[in-house]
C-alpha cells in the first residue's frame, strides 16, 4: 500500500467507504450480513482506513463498522476510523451531541478524523468549530477535516480550527473533475490538505473507453483499477472506493500496487475532457 505523508500522521492512498453498508439514508437490516461481510472482507484484506458518518444509513453504518472491527481481531490503535457530523447538527451543542453519539454506535473512545459532512447555509461555523476544536482537546476526535466544501469555505475551516484541516473529501473521477475546475485540487496541494476522493469509479458505473481498456489490458487489471491508479497517483490525493462485491474490494485494495507510466497518466488526463 502506498501512503500519504502529514506531520504526525500516515494515511493509506485507498481507503474503504461505507456509503450504502446497512443501507441508504435510513437503515436496511435486510443488508446487514452482506454489508458486515464486505467490511470483514476489507478488514482482511488489509485496509487500515475506513470512512463512515452518522447520515449513511441514519447510523447503523456507524454500528456495523464498530462492530466489524471488535470481531476482527484487529488493534484499534492500527486503524483508522473516520466519521462525519451532518449539517443540520452544526450548532455548538448539536456537534458534541452528534460526535457522541457516533461513538456510542462505534463503540470506540475516539474518532481519527472528523468532518462535517457538507456546507449547510446559514450555518454558524464558528460554532461548529467551537465544538469541535474542543472534541480535539477532549480527546474524542484526534484530526478535522470537512467534505464538499470550496475553496472559500475551506479557507475559513482552517481560520477557524486551532488544529490543522487535514483533508477536504469531494467527488473526483475521471469523469468527474469538478474540483479541479473550482480551484479545490490545487488549493489542496499547495496547502500540504489531503484530497479525499470518494465515488472514484463513480459507485461502479465507470464509463469504459479504448484508452482505459488498452491500459487496463497492458497491466492486466481491470479498468475500475486503472481509474483507481489514476486517483492516486497525483499528490496529496487519496481515495475510498466501496464495494460488497469480495473480489471488487481485493481489486480496489491491490490497485495500489499498479505503477502508471507518465505517458499513460497523460493519456487518462485527456479521458472525459
Amino acid at each position: 500500500m502506498k501512503y500519504e505523508i502529514l506531520p504526525n500522521l500516515s494515511l493509506p492512498k485507498i481507503g474503504f467507504g461505507t456509503w450504502k453498508i446497512g443501507g441508504g439514508s435510513s437503515p436496511n437490516r435486510a443488508v446487514d450480513e452482506k454489508s458486515l461481510t464486505a467490511l470483514r472482507t476489507a478488514l482482511e484484506v488489509g485496509y487500515t482506513h475506513f470512512d463512515t458518518a452518522e447520515m449513511y444509513a441514519s447510523g447503523h453504518s456507524e454500528e456495523l463498522v464498530g462492530q466489524a472491527v471488535r470481531g476482527s481481531g484487529r488493534k484499534r490503535e492500527d486503524l483508522f476510523i473516520t466519521s462525519k457530523v451532518t449539517p443540520s447538527h452544526l450548532r455548538f451543542d448539536d456537534v458534541l451531541k452528534a460526535c457522541e453519539n457516533s461513538l456510542r454506535r462505534l463503540g470506540m473512545e475516539f474518532i481519527d478524523l472528523y468532518l462535517i459532512h457538507w456546507p449547510s447555509a446559514g450555518a454558524k461555523y464558528e460554532d461548529s468549530f467551537r465544538a469541535l476544536n474542543k472534541l480535539v482537546r477532549d480527546g474524542k476526535v484526534k484530526h478535522l477535516g470537512v467534505s464538499n466544501f470550496d475553496v472559500k469555505l475551506l479557507k475559513r475551516a482552517q481560520d477557524l480550527s486551532e488544529t490543522p484541516i487535514i483533508t477536504n473529501q469531494v467527488p473526483y473521477s475521471l469523469s468527474d473533475r469538478s474540483y479541479v475546475q473550482n480551484g479545490v485540487l490545487e488549493y489542496c496541494q499547495k496547502n500540504d490538505i489531503l484530497f479525499t476522493a470518494y465515488s472514484p469509479v463513480d459507485e461502479g458505473n465507470l464509463r469504459s473507453n479504448p484508452t482505459l481498456e488498452g491500459i487496463a489490458k497492458a497491466h492486466h487489471a481491470t479498468v475500475f483499477q486503472i481509474a483507481l491508479a489514476w486517483v492516486i497517483s497525483q499528490p496529496r490525493i487519496i481515495t475510498i472506493p466501496m464495494s460488497f462485491n469480495p473480489v471488487h474490494i481485493r481489486e480496489n485494495y491491490h490497485a495500489a500496487e499498479i505503477e502508471l507510466s507518465s505517458d499513460e497518466i497523460d493519456a487518462l488526463n485527456r479521458v472525459g475532457k
